[in-house]
């Protein structure tokens, strides 16, 4: 594979190459991952910087419907983005659908609009081992706003904050209280709560659930990168599309605000100051998967389901032998 030539091809906006990039870096094989790495360092000295929106939300709360509405009115404001969307990948055969591209009908037919389904291949947080680096080369790609849809698991779905400027969470009607407003986890992190499908029959039951979370979010622990009045929580319809040019006008504000007050720069260099520290762990756990080191693991495993040594002896004992390979 030319690396230079797919560099190049990326950097002039070519969605079939931004699609084989992506395919590329999310590769486990050695050699492709030399490629990515390469890749990745030639198209980082372009510079561009897109705005990384990351967004969340239980199972069934509309997030694949908002992202279309939000994509198409950002379109419409002659934005490009991409959507990287993560669906969960099963524990059995881990498989996964990757069907969040057919809800987005309308959006995935706009030129300007770039959509990309990964599977989570179990990695916990959302999101996908190599979401990160999609990112980066949607901005060298040239888009705008880059929307990271996660999984969709819950509370402990915190890791796309150490990839995006924004986190919005979507939430139901009747979604919550206020105690479950101030539950830690994936609340403290949210910049912007969007309580969806406030219409119809809904609208009023989502006014309470907005004015819930508020109150909510008053009584958690002020963050330095938020001017006052922040995290909010507003009102949004995915169907009608109320609440979204109202959302987007938050959204702006809070990133000029921390651009002006010098966060955004703060920010991004402490998400890659993580994500060096991640890469390093992924790469020390690897080293449990050479040859030598799963027969020393299934000879431990095997004495303690055998009762024979304590589990706690046994990781020490490991240890100690990845120690001394090292050494050696």
């Amino acid at each position: 594979m030319d690396i230079q030539d797919l560099a190049k091809r990326v950097i002039a906006g070519e969605r079939r190459a931004l699609a084989r990039a992506i395919t590329l870096v999310e590769s486990g094989r050695a050699d492709h991952r030399a490629q990515a790495v390469e890749l990745l360092e030639t198209t980082a000295p372009e510079g561009r910087q897109a705005l990384r929106i990351g967004l969340s939300g239980t199972p069934g709360v509309g997030k694949s419907t908002f992202i279309e509405a939000f994509g198409m009115f950002l379109i419409e404001k002659g934005l490009k983005v991409a959507v990287l969307a993560v669906d969960p990948s099963s524990a059995r055969s881990g498989g996964s659908i990757l069907g969040d591209k057919t809800r987005m009908e309308s959006l995935s037919r706009e030129k300007n609009a770039f959509i990309r389904p990964s599977p989570s291949q179990a990695q916990m947080g959302g999101v996908a081992r190599r979401t990160r680096e999609a990112v980066a080369l949607c901005e060298a790609a040239g888009f705008d706003i880059v929307l990271i849809e996660t999984v969709g698991v819950g509370q402990s779905e915190t890791m796309v904050a150490e990839m995006s400027d924004l986190f919005l969470l979507l939430l139901a009607p009747a979604g919550g209280d206020e105690l479950q407003g101030v539950k830690r986890g994936i609340m403290e992190i949210a910049d912007l709560i969007l309580v969806n499908k406030a219409d119809g029959p809904l609208k009023e039951t989502a006014m309470r659930t907005c004015a819930d979370y508020a109150g909510a979010l008053r009584l958690l622990r002020k963050r330095v990168y938020d001017p006052e009045g922040f995290p909010k929580a507003q009102m949004v319809s995915a169907v009608t599309h109320d609440g979204l040019p109202e959302a987007w006008e938050t959204m702006e504000e809070l990133v000029a605000w921390r651009r002006e007050h010098g966060h955004w720069e703060k920010r991004r260099a402490a998400q890659a100051r993580h994500w060096f520290e991640e890469d390093l762990r992924i790469g020390l756990l690897s080293a449990l998967e050479t040859s030598n080191a799963r027969a020393r693991i299934d000879a431990l495993g095997g004495q303690v389901a055998a009762g024979e040594l304590s589990a706690s002896r046994a990781a020490d004992e490991m240890l100690a032998f990845l120690k001394l390979a090292s050494d050696s």
